[in-house]
């Protein structure tokens, strides 16, 4: 018999101060896991358990929480995911997405729509995730839960539904949320006019018999459309004193799908977090979309195979150890040493292949511990938070001299100096943070090594061609040589260098779209080895993209600043000395509007003086858009034995053989 779980796993995602962790303790409250709400202020809330989120007052790593709602057959178990709100930290943002059935976005009634709100919500509507808006901090001096509204419905450019209005003095501890009611005809035209352009059968039914469209048919069609990420109900409250949170939690109930996963079906899930405990052991959470899971079960991990020897599931507030875990759960799984975020337990899930939905980090740093006898140590520990956060994209060169990093932003290296300095004893010192670049052909190169001809120490025969591919397309290999040339192990050692090797271009920097054709191949049946091939590949596809050609590309970010039009004539020279690309100022009442594009590496210059030359009523947001030729010659140390100088990698082969 199939059995189905009735759990949804819920996102809380918001920009930076929205009140988002305060949030889900008021969920939590409500529910009852919880007898005291927590404050952020205080540190004392259930989700952000590091003390430095404690300490700084936000969200670093992703949180789980579970509470009931409903009850009898109706009830589901919400697992309810916290996620950081600023920035820098998007990545712990984009390994909870593809786990989610649904998702809450928090909008603060003062701040209004903020650009990480529009990055998300344009990022949760590509995905498909269902979707509500919160507009919280009613209660506080400069809540205007018109205004937001109306910046929710211009800038986050989405069909939204408000499903309840503010009164009693809004901006103050007596706002009081009032759901809009059946017989409101305002509201229920509203509801009318936006579900009938996207149902047919809605708009033909009312025109027949307006009669026959009752508010219960119209809740039914916007759960429908809601579930299908077509509609967006908006809720409007306080975490802080409560109001709007009941409407919210039926809104929840009502509107967002339980996740509906197989039992009985084959073994599949995903690894969105990774981090080690008391004793340094690795647990894995795991969201799980088929199957299930037990303690003491061996299971495929990535192509690769581990014993689960813990298992524990998140249950009103707690964490319950289990014998077991069903489809539709998150688990916290211990004893697979070797797993990483991001990889799929069992076979991958039809329906949610693992992509990357945001850009990857645009910026690096070098990490310089204070004391020079740290190094081995700082490495260690680094390695081990690039476990928790793979995006770290950690790199040493080969003499051990640098240590780098991968940054989405400077408060990134605030973190990671305090993470190292309290949880690892390790004092250290951060270089400029420098752009990111890549690499892009721009001819086409060929190179080939002959088995046992003069020069080639490998016994193996492998020949390249390099040339452009299409702009994301990413590294294609390919074959003209028969398939049947070359046993089937040694054509997948070259295929594997051939992607390891580009990480590397010319100038140091990744090769990431381009189109490799393998040429030539042959082998000794008694004496060759698909070593061999691994160390010949990088030397014949180095020649051939040195003949090919590369250009070193520099991260650019989109912009969009707005600002009081009197600053004009101080914004507009700070925009030329960061070199901006910016497109002539576009006038918004008494402000200016400008967009363009500015390198990666003077966001963060241009944020920091941004407030002494708009009087502090400037507003910048800006997202990674594309890479553009360098204007200056950016090159950046090899991390690898430098296939570009024969002698040099010949003789570090020779010395590893």
């Amino acid at each position: 018999m199939r059995t189905t779980s009735r759990t949804l796993n819920l996102g809380i995602l918001a920009h930076v101060d929205a009140g988002k962790t305060s949030l889900t303790e008021r969920l939590l409250y409500a529910a009852g896991v919880i007898d005291e709400i927590g404050s952020v202020d205080a540190g004392s809330t259930r989700t952000d358990t590091l003390e430095l989120e404690r300490r700084r007052g936000i969200t670093i790593k992703t949180a789980v929480a579970n509470f009931p709602l409903g009850s009898g057959t109706s009830a589901v178990s919400v697992n309810l995911v916290d996620t950081p709100g600023h920035p820098d930290f998007i990545a712990e943002v984009e390994r909870v997405l593809g786990v989610l059935d649904g998702a809450v976005l928090v909008v603060s009634a003062v701040e209004g729509v903020q650009p990480q709100s529009r990055v998300l919500m344009r990022t949760l509507k590509r995905l498909g995730i269902p979707t509500l808006l919160f507009i919280n901090k009613a209660d506080r001096r400069g809540a205007d839960d018109g205004r937001v509204l109306r910046e929710i419905e211009r800038r986050l450019a989405v069909p939204v539904i408000p499903m309840g209005r503010i009164v009693g003095g809004v901006g103050t501890a007596e706002a009081r949320a009032v759901p809009f009611a059946p017989e409101d005809t305002t509201f229920t035209q509203r509801l009318l006019d936006a579900l009938s352009l996207r149902d047919d059968t809605l708009l033909g039914a009312y025109v027949t018999d307006a009669r026959s469209v009752t508010y219960e048919r119209l809740r039914a069609a916007l759960a429908a459309q809601t579930r299908a990420g077509q509609v967006h109900p908006v809720y409007v409250g306080s975490a802080i004193t409560g109001t709007g949170i009941a409407e919210l939690i039926e809104g929840v109930r009502e509107f967002l799908p339980a996740g509906r996963g197989d039992a009985e079906g084959p073994l599949s899930g995903r690894v969105f977090k990774v981090e080690r405990g008391a004793s340094g052991e690795k647990i894995a959470y795991v969201r799980l979309f088929s199957g299930e899971l037990g303690v003491r079960e061996r299971v495929p991990v990535a192509g690769r195979e581990g014993r689960v020897t813990d298992l524990a599931v998140f249950d009103r507030g707690a964490v319950e150890r289990r014998r077991s875990v069903g489809a539709g759960q998150i688990a916290m799984l211990r004893g697979l040493a070797d797993v990483r975020i991001g990889d799929e337990i069992g076979r991958e899930p039809d329906d949610r292949p693992y992509q990357h939905v945001f850009a990857p980090p645009s910026l690096e740093t070098v990490v310089v511990p204070a004391d020079r006898a740290d190094k081995g140590a700082l490495h260690l520990a680094l390695t081990q938070l690039a476990e928790q956060d793979p995006l770290i994209g950690l790199r040493q060169d080969p003499e051990g001299q640098d240590l780098s990093v991968s940054l989405y932003g400077e408060v990134q290296k605030e973190v990671l100096a305090t993470t190292l300095a309290e949880e690892y004893g390790l004092v250290v010192a951060f270089r400029e943070s420098t752009p990111i670049c890549v690499e892009r052909v721009t001819g086409t190169g060929a190179a080939y090594e002959i088995l046992d001809h003069d020069g080639n120490p490998f016994l193996a025969t492998v020949g390249l061609r390099v040339e452009p591919g299409p702009v994301g397309g990413g590294v294609v290999f390919r074959r003209e040589v028969e398939l049947g040339s070359l046993p089937l192990g040694y054509m997948r050692a070259v295929e594997e260098t051939v992607h390891t090797t580009l990480r590397q271009g010319l100038y140091g920097w990744q090769v990431p779209d381009c189109v490799v054709t393998m040429t030539h191949s042959g082998f000794c049946s008694i004496r060759s080895t698909a070593g061999a091939f691994r160390g010949l590949t990088p030397l014949v596809l180095m020649t051939a993209l040195h003949r090919a050609g590369t250009v070193v590309h520099e991260p650019m970010h989109r912009f969009r600043l707005e600002f009081p039009q009197d600053a004009y004539a101080a914004v507009s020279p700070a925009l030329a000395r960061r070199r901006a690309l910016a497109d002539p100022p576009v006038a918004l009442g008494d402000a200016y509007v400008v967009e363009g594009h500015v390198p990666a590496d003077q966001v963060h210059g241009l944020e920091a003086e941004l407030p002494e030359l708009t009087g502090g009523e400037g507003v910048l947001e800006t997202a990674f858009d594309h890479h553009r030729p360098a204007t200056a010659a950016r090159t950046r140390r090899r991390i690898d034995h430098n296939p570009l100088h024969r002698e040099e990698y010949l003789l570090h082969a020779h010395r590893r053989v």
